[in-house]
C-alpha cells in the first residue's frame, strides 16, 4: 500500500470514528460554521422539507447531545438503570450552574427498555459542579467495566434494525472503533444463562491499528463470540467451515455495512468538516461503498438481512448505493420496509431523485450529461435509473434518512436488504437456518451448502462480476483503489486479487488444546469440572514453552479458526479463563480463575465455590485479605471447608428481599491460610459496590475519598491494610504475572470507598 493510499485509507476511517465516538464537549477553537457550497448543494438536492432548511442549518451548527447506552444482555442492566435514574439523574435535576438550570438526562424515545440516555451537558460542564463530577467518574468507570457506552444515538440504529438473535452469525465488515459491534455482542448474549450462544460475530477493520480498539471495546463484554479480523471489507475472503466432515462454504445470516463516507452528518461533532467539506469526496468514495456493499451481499445467506449505513446526507453516498446494489441483483435483493421496527425514531424516505455536482459548482442530472474528461471521477451508477417503472420497483423511499433538527442528533443514513435469492452471477442457494436448533452442541450452520470443488463449472459467491474464484489468494490490508471503479460502467463486486501483503503486528498463534492435554488433569480434578466442559474450545498462545493464559471460544468460532488459518490474519478471539500461577501448584493447580472468564466458565465449576451475601461482598471488595472471620457465618463455614487457592465468590440474589441487588454476582477470589481476598479488577470492584448501594467517589486529584456516612469504615478499610494483610496473616497469594497490578487497584478502591 503506498503513501497516498495509505493517507486515503485513514482519511476514510475518521467519520466512522467521530460518528461511534459520541463527543461530550467540542474540544476544537472556534470554527466558523460556514460552508457556501454545503448550503448551495443540500438546497439544490431538496432532501429538507420545504420551510426547515434554517433549522436544518441552525442544528447542524449547534454542539451534539451527550447520548450513553446501558450494556443490554448483561443482567446488571435494571441494576445500573435504577442507579442512574433514583440517584445521578435526580441529583443532576435540581442542579443549577451559572444560573442555568441543568437539563435531566431523557431516554432515546426509540430505544428499547429505556437503555439510552441523552443529555445537553459538555465534558466540560461535567466537571464543573462535584455532583456533576461524580456523574462523570460514575460514567468513566462503568465505560472502562463495559456496563455502559458513550455512543452518538444515531449510531446505535443499524444493530436495531438487524433483528439479532442468538443463533445468528454476523459479520460486521468496517468495525472499528467498535460500538455498534458492541451492541451485536449484546444482542447474541440476550441469554445470560447459555454461556456460549450459537450464533458469533466477526469484526472486520481494514486498518491494523484500529483493530486494536476494536479489540479493547469487545474485551469490555467477555464474550467468547467475538473474532476481530484485519482485511479490506472490500475482497474480505470468503471462509469456510467443517459441516457433517465437508468443507462449507461460511455464509452470516445478518451484515452490518458501515461502510466509510465524507461524514456531512457529523459536522455538529466533527467540526472540521465545515471546512474540508466538498462534493468531490462522495465521488470519491461511491466506487469503494459500493464494492463494500457487493461484496457483504455475497457473503450473505439467502433469507439473511444486511443494514447499509453511513453518516452522509449525501444521495450519492446514499441511495445512489442503493440503486445500484438493487439492479445489479436483478431481483435477488429487496429493500425491506422498517418504518414500524424503531417507533418513535423520526426519519424523512429515501429520495428517488438527485443531481451531481462538482467541486466547481458544475450540475449534472444523467450521465449523458457528464463529458467524457469526467468519466473517470463520475459513473453511471452515481445517478438514479431511468426508467420510471424500474425506479419505482426499487422502493428506494424504504430508505431512512435521520436529519440533526427532528431529534436533536447527528445526521444519518440507513437502508435494510433483504436477499431473496443468490446474485445473478451465482447459481447456489445458501439457506437462511429459520431458527436455532434444539441442541446447542449441533454442527456450525449444517445446512450450509456445499463448497465446490476448485475448477467446478458452478460459480461460487465470490466468482461474480470482477470477483475471484475461492481458489486465488486472498487479499489482506490491501489498498481501497477508489479510482479503479470508473473503469467499468457496472461496478458489482471486489476488485481483482492481489498477492497476500500482510501489514502490521505478527499475532501469536491460535492453538488449540486437546482433551488429553496434561494441563487439564489438574484443572479437572481441582475444580470439579463438569463432564460437558468443552475442552475443545480452551485455547493458549504459545506453541511451545509453559501456558501464560488459557482462553475460551465457542465452538462455532473454534469451526472458523482451524479451518481458515491461512485464509484470514485474526487480531483477536476468545476470553481468557486460566491464568499461570506460580506458587498455585502448592495447592494442587497451577492455573487460577480470571474474572474475565468467569461467567462463562462457572457453569461448569462444580467445586471451590463460596455463597457470599451483600455484607460479604462488601468486606471483600473494600478490605484487603480480610481475614476469614471476618465473614458472615454461612461464607465463614463454606470457607474453611475449602482447601487454600483460587475459589467462585458466588451471590445469588433474593427474590424476596427488593433492597438487595437482583442480579446474579460472581468474583473471583483466593483462599489463603487464614484469609480471603477477591481478585477483580478496579473498575469492576467500584461497579459491584454501586450495585450494593456504597458510594464511590475519588476526589479530582484521584487522592482520598469523599463520603458521607462511611469516612470511619472506610478509614478503617485504609488502615486496617497492615493488619488484615495477607502477608502477615499466612494469606499465601498466588505471584501472577498481573498480581502487583491487582494489589495496587484494591488499594485505589480502599481510597475511594464509602458507605
Amino acid at each position: 500500500m503506498g503513501k497516498r493510499s495509505r493517507q486515503r485509507q485513514k482519511n476514510q476511517n475518521a467519520s466512522r470514528d467521530d460518528r461511534d465516538n459520541a463527543g461530550w464537549g467540542a474540544g476544537y477553537a472556534d470554527i466558523i460554521k460556514e460552508n457556501k457550497l454545503f448550503e448551495d448543494y443540500y438546497k439544490e438536492q431538496g432532501l429538507i422539507p420545504e420551510g426547515e432548511f434554517d433549522q436544518f442549518m441552525e442544528a447542524m451548527r449547534e454542539p451534539l447531545p451527550a447520548t450513553i447506552r446501558i450494556t443490554g444482555y448483561k443482567s446488571h442492566a435494571k441494576e445500573i438503570l435504577h442507579c442512574l435514574k433514583e440517584k445521578y439523574f435526580k441529583d443532576i435535576q435540581e442542579l443549577e450552574i451559572d444560573s442555568q438550570k441543568i437539563e435531566a438526562p431523557q431516554p432515546l424515545s426509540w430505544y428499547p427498555d429505556e437503555q439510552a440516555w441523552h443529555t445537553n451537558m459538555s465534558r466540560k460542564l461535567i466537571r464543573k459542579s462535584p455532583l456533576l463530577e461524580k456523574f462523570h467518574q460514575f460514567l468513566v468507570s462503568e465505560t472502562e467495566s463495559g456496563n455502559i457506552s458513550r455512543q452518538e444515538a444515531v449510531s446505535m440504529i443499524p444493530p436495531l434494525l438487524l433483528k439479532i438473535e442468538s443463533h445468528h452469525k454476523i459479520l460486521d465488515m468496517c468495525a472499528a472503533p467498535g460500538s455498534k459491534t458492541a451492541q451485536l455482542i449484546e444482542m447474541l448474549h440476550s441469554d445470560m444463562d447459555v454461556p456460549f450462544p450459537e450464533g458469533f460475530v466477526i469484526a472486520n477493520d481494514v486498518d491494523n491499528k484500529r483493530c486494536y480498539l476494536l479489540v479493547h471495546q469487545a474485551k469490555r463484554l467477555n464474550s467468547p463470540c467475538i473474532m476481530v479480523v484485519n482485511h479490506d471489507a472490500s475482497c474480505i475472503p470468503t471462509l469456510q467451515i467443517d459441516s457433517g466432515g465437508r468443507k462449507d462454504v461460511l455464509f452470516y445470516d445478518r451484515v452490518l455495512c458501515d461502510v466509510p463516507c465524507s461524514g456531512d452528518g457529523t459536522m455538529r461533532k466533527n467540526i472540521d468538516v465545515w471546512k474540508k467539506w466538498t462534493t468531490s469526496n462522495s465521488l470519491h468514495l461511491h466506487g469503494l461503498q459500493l464494492r463494500i456493499a457487493v461484496r457483504g451481499i455475497e457473503q450473505l445467506a439467502v433469507g439473511g438481512r444486511m443494514v447499509y449505513s453511513t453518516c452522509s446526507l449525501n444521495p450519492i453516498e446514499d441511495e445512489a448505493v442503493i440503486a445500484a446494489l438493487l439492479e445489479k441483483s436483478e431481483g435477488a435483493l429487496e429493500l425491506a420496509d422498517a418504518s414500524a421496527d424503531l417507533p418513535g425514531l423520526k426519519w424523512m424516505p429515501g429520495v428517488t431523485s438527485w443531481k451531481l455536482m462538482t467541486k466547481e459548482g458544475q450540475w449534472f442530472s444523467n450521465w449523458s450529461e457528464v463529458p467524457s474528461s469526467r468519466h473517470t471521477q463520475i459513473r453511471p451508477t452515481m445517478f438514479p435509473p431511468k426508467d420510471p417503472e424500474k425506479l419505482a420497483g426499487l422502493h428506494l423511499e424504504r430508505c431512512m434518512r435521520i436529519l440533526p433538527h427532528h431529534q436533536n442528533t447527528g445526521g444519518f443514513f440507513v437502508a435494510v436488504l433483504v436477499k431473496k435469492a443468490p446474485m445473478p452471477w451465482n447459481k447456489r442457494h445458501p439457506k437462511l437456518r429459520k431458527s436455532a436448533p434444539t441442541q446447542t452442541g449441533g454442527s456450525l450452520a449444517a445446512d450450509v451448502p456445499r463448497l465446490l470443488p476448485e475448477g467446478s463449472a458452478e460459480e461460487t459467491e465470490d466468482g461474480g462480476p470482477g470477483g475471484r474464484g475461492d481458489g486465488e489468494t486472498e487479499t489482506a490490508g490491501a489498498p481501497p483503489a477508489q479510482e479503479a471503479a470508473g473503469k467499468q460502467d457496472a461496478v458489482c463486486g471486489p476488485p481483482p486479487s492481489k498477492k497476500l501483503r500482510v501489514f502490521g503486528y505478527k499475532e501469536d498463534p491460535f492453538v488449540f488444546l486437546t482433551e488429553d492435554d496434561p494441563v487439564f488433569t489438574t484443572i479437572q480434578s481441582f475444580y470439579d469440572l463438569s463432564p460437558d466442559f468443552p475442552k475443545l474450545n480452551v485455547l493458549t498462545r504459545t506453541h511451545e514453552g509453559k501456558k501464560r493464559h488459557l482462553y475460551m471460544v465457542s465452538k462455532e468460532l473454534r469451526n472458523v479458526l482451524l479451518n481458515n488459518g491461512e485464509r484470514m490474519k485474526v487480531i483477536n478471539t476468545g476470553v481468557k479463563v486460566w491464568s499461570r500461577n506460580s506458587d498455585g501448584e502448592e495447592f494442587g493447580c497451577a492455573f487460577r480463575l480470571a474474572q474475565e472468564g468467569i461467567y462463562t466458565l462457572q457453569p461448569y465449576i462444580r467445586s471451590r465455590i463460596i455463597r457470599v451475601s451483600v455484607e460479604d461482598i462488601k468486606v471483600l471488595l473494600t478490605q484487603e485479605n480480610p481475614f476469614l472471620s471476618k465473614l458472615e457465618n454461612d461464607a465463614h463455614a463454606q470457607a474453611k471447608q475449602t482447601g487454600m487457592g483460587s475459589i467462585v465468590l458466588k451471590y445469588i440474589p433474593n427474590p424476596n428481599d427488593p433492597s438487595e441487588p437482583q442480579c446474579p454476582i460472581q468474583l473471583c477470589g483466593w483462599r489463603g491460610k487464614t484469609s480471603i481476598r477477591a481478585f477483580v479488577p478496579r473498575n469492576e470492584r467500584f461497579h459491584y459496590l454501586r450495585l450494593l448501594g456504597v458510594e464511590v467517589f475519588r476526589d479530582k486529584q484521584g487522592l482520598g475519598q469523599k463520603s458521607r456516612d462511611g469516612a470511619k469504615e472506610a478509614a478503617a478499610a485504609g488502615k486496617g491494610g497492615e493488619l488484615e494483610n495477607g502477608d502477615g496473616n499466612g494469606s499465601q497469594e498466588p505471584k501472577t504475572e498481573g498480581g502487583n497490578k491487582e494489589q495496587q487497584q484494591l488499594k485505589d478502591t480502599k481510597g475511594a470507598v464509602a458507605d
